[in-house]
């Protein structure tokens, strides 16, 4: 478990880095971390770290994609994460 909580916030931590880079680049009209990469690291767990970043950096906050994506990830991630802890447990009944 300990494990499980160590991966989860390095993506987040790595994942608000990239937004925050991207950030610093698009100002300074640099290369970006392409969009593919962000998604990416929600998919691997980080969409609090990478949302909030974007919230807080105020970046790519009128990207419909990337408001309405990142939470509907997370809401995804949790549904299947509750139905498998429910599908765990009942098990042992």
């Amino acid at each position: 478990m300990r494990y499980v909580l160590f991966y989860l916030l390095a993506v987040n931590l790595i994942g608000a880095a990239l937004v925050a880079l991207d950030k610093w680049k698009a100002r300074r009209n640099r290369w970006r971390v392409p969009e593919k990469t962000l998604f990416l690291f929600c998919f691997l767990g980080g969409c609090p770290g990478v949302y909030g970043m974007m919230r807080l950096c105020r970046h790519k906050t009128l990207h419909k994609r990337f408001m309405w994506g990142i939470p509907a990830i997370f809401l995804l991630q949790l549904v299947l994460l509750a139905a498998a802890f429910y599908l765990k447990f009942r098990e042992g009944l």
